[in-house]
């Protein structure tokens, strides 16, 4: 089954039965990755740094949550500018851009004065949002159609990977050689190096665009007229919630409110986004092996469910990291709609509905960032951070997660298996 697109040359003819890999293609995937791998690092970074960014800035509670969940805005933004752009010139220049924004954001970051540190959050958000959208496009397009899942599912253990490196290395380094503000001007130069070789590897743009900057946008309608479209995008944002925010950003306190020391919260934190790297690409090959998604999907959310309700209110229940691992593993379910939404719009705007999905997936962290930072403070009233107001301002991820569930099953099944069955007078309204 061929996944090409229109615009595509026939030198860069994606995968198609015959040819399950386009190395060209795939080749760059790989640098995509590290691209994706190093800004879910950088993302989770702020989690083992809250004390040192709290006191360099001079922020409360609700001012460092609303300083770290800029990045979430432009991220939200740019998704449809990454999504446009992919479609229209290719992956080349795009992905390109993406790194050096994000390598400016970390130097930015790392300056010290809050000014900078607020230019800096945005300008990471804006680059790293061409890094999922472009890996997915490149996977799509290296990639037979049949193990898009998987591939989808291991561009999100590599995302994951990183933000356990973003906890578990990030800690040591932040609190021992190196300081924050060195960290950040150190990633920045190692980011302006991956750049380069982005640029270098990944296949050349489409052939000459036609039209007008604007109509590059015009893929979207397609996307965002399908109500399909919607629903995969909600649910995959109720579901990367409770990781992107709660545990990222909030893990660590919660920990620390339970009574680990600092060192340990951090690793146990981390096991959360070390599931999750399991958990994406396991559930992405079980979705492609059974050729059916939404099982997959489901069964992920109630792991999800189960764990969650032991982590906040049965602490002792399970073993420390186990209750964490199982959650992330479980969460790694939120690729599968991220695959779902590609499948539901046709091919020439893969790149445009990736690009939708990250926007309605990061809309719903920007807003809740923030939100949850102020009820934190809310039911705190500026006191020390306790177990009981987390365990309070937490429900919220509970409803998330209830609310995926029920949306899950209005979702119309795209695997392999479903399109090769009869119709029935279901699937035919």
């Amino acid at each position: 089954m061929s996944v090409q697109t229109g615009a595509t040359t026939p030198s860069q003819a994606p995968a198609t039965a015959e040819k399950s890999i386009y190395w060209p293609f795939a080749i760059a995937w790989l640098f995509a990755l590290v691209f994706y791998f190093i800004q879910y690092a950088l993302r989770s970074a702020p989690g083992v740094m809250v004390p040192e960014l709290m006191q360099a800035f001079s922020l409360t509670t609700l001012g460092l949550s609303s300083l770290l969940g800029l990045y979430y805005y432009t991220y939200a933004a740019f998704a449809i500018v990454a999504g446009a752009s992919l479609d229209r010139y290719g992956a080349k220049a795009p992905m390109a851009t993406g790194v050096f924004a994000l390598a400016a954001g970390c130097v930015l970051f790392g300056l010290g004065s809050i000014g900078a540190a607020e230019s800096g959050r945005l300008l990471q958000g804006a680059g790293s949002a061409f890094s999922f959208t472009g890996a997915v496009y490149l996977a799509a397009r290296g990639f037979s159609h049949r193990w898009l899942a998987t591939a989808v599912g291991f561009t999100q253990f590599a995302g994951m990977l990183g933000g356990f490196a973003g906890q578990v290395v990030v800690g040591p380094l932040v609190h021992g050689p190196i300081g924050w503000q060195a960290f950040w001007i150190d990633s920045g130069v190692v980011c302006a190096i991956l750049a380069v070789l982005v640029l270098i590897t990944t296949p050349g743009s489409h052939d000459q665009a036609r039209g007008s900057v604007w109509s590059m946008f015009a893929p979207y309608k397609i996307v965002l007229t399908n109500p399909q479209s919607y629903l995969c995008g909600i649910i995959g944002g109720l579901l990367f919630m409770p990781t992107t925010v709660g545990i990222m950003i909030w893990g660590v306190p919660l920990l620390r409110s339970l009574g680990a020391d600092p060192a340990e919260a951090v690793h146990r934190a981390s096991s959360v986004t070390f599931g999750w790297a399991i958990g994406a690409p396991l559930l992405g090959y079980v979705a492609d092996r059974i050729g059916l998604r939404k099982p997959a999907l489901l069964g992920g959310i109630i792991l999800m469910l189960l764990s969650i309700f032991s982590l906040l209110y049965m602490p002792g229940l399970l073993p420390h990291y186990v209750g964490g691992l199982v959650f992330g593993i479980g969460s790694g379910a939120a690729m599968i709609p991220y695959t779902m939404i590609k499948e539901v719009n046709p091919d020439n705007v893969k790149g445009s509905a990736t690009g939708a999905m990250n926007f309605l997936v990061f809309s719903l962290s920007a807003v809740v960032a923030p939100a949850f930072g102020l009820e934190l403070s809310h039911l705190s009233s500026g006191q020390p951070l306790t177990a009981a107001v987390f365990q309070r301002a937490d429900l919220i991820w509970v409803a998330g997660i209830v609310l995926a569930f029920i949306l899950t099953l209005f979702l119309r099944e795209t695997g392999v298996a479903a399109r090769s069955a009869p119709p029935t007078a279901a699937t035919a309204r």
